[in-house]
This record gives structure tokens, C-alpha cells and sequence, in this order.
């Protein structure tokens, strides 16, 4: 399984890539929204994780932008990642068009199930994170 995770803060990046690589999960990073676009437009991932507040292009616009592609990669099951806590930071995160919102810090167990229960209808790729 190869995922994607665009977060401007290093730190972050490097603690949720340990926790998926040591499940055996393929984990590219982008350190923006720009980045993490182009890396969809070049790749092949299964999944996107995606920061919301970010230097330039914020992790909204950039699912908005995925959304509207007119290829497969515009279903891509893209999970929010924040430390936001706003009212209403989950319902704007599904209005650009996110398929789940977790907080950080990420708790490995909720990061496993997410992504088990977003693919377990898509393919047999969930069973991997089982």
C-alpha cells in the first residue's frame, strides 16, 4: 500500500511515516500542498493524508483540487490530519471534500482503523492494516 502524507511540519511527517512503515505501508511526504499535488499527478497512491493549515495552498483548497481532477485519482480517500480543533473544522474538511478528520497527535490505533474502514469497501487493501 503506498499513502501520502502532506504536512509542512517534519516532525509530524517523521512520527505518523513510523507508525505506517512499521505496518509495512509505503509513505512518500510532501512538505506543502503544491508538492503533494504534484506528487498525486506522478504517483500511485492509495491514499492521501493531508494537513489543513500549511505555508501557501492550504490542505483544503489542495482536496478540493483532487476532487475536481477528472481521472480515478479525484476518489482518492483523503484523511484530514490536524491539530485544528475549530466547531467547525470536520464539517469544512467534508465540504472540501475529505473522507474522514483525525487530531493530532495521532493515535496509531485510531490512524489504522480510518484507514482499515476507508478501504475495506474500495479493495482488499484494508486487510493489510488489519
Amino acid at each position: 500500500m503506498r499513502v501520502l502524507f502532506v504536512d509542512d511540519n517534519a516532525v509530524n511527517r517523521a512520527v505518523v511515516k513510523s507508525m505506517l512503515e512499521a505496518a509495512g505501508v509505503d509513505v512518500s511526504e510532501a512538505e506543502d500542498a503544491e508538492t503533494g499535488l504534484s506528487m498525486v499527478d506522478l504517483g500511485d497512491y492509495q491514499l492521501v493524508l493531508m494537513d489543513l493549515r500549511m505555508p501557501g495552498m492550504d490542505g483544503l483548497a489542495a482536496i478540493r483540487r483532487i476532487r475536481a481532477r477528472g481521472d480515478d485519482k479525484a476518489a482518492l480517500p483523503v484523511i484530514v490530519v490536524t491539530a485544528d480543533s475549530g466547531p467547525d473544522i470536520r464539517r469544512q474538511a467534508e465540504a472540501a471534500g475529505a473522507d474522514d478528520l483525525l487530531h493530532k497527535p495521532v493515535d496509531m490505533s485510531v490512524l489504522f482503523d480510518t484507514i482499515g474502514r476507508l478501504l475495506a469497501g474500495r479493495s482488499d487493501q484494508g486487510a493489510m492494516l488489519a
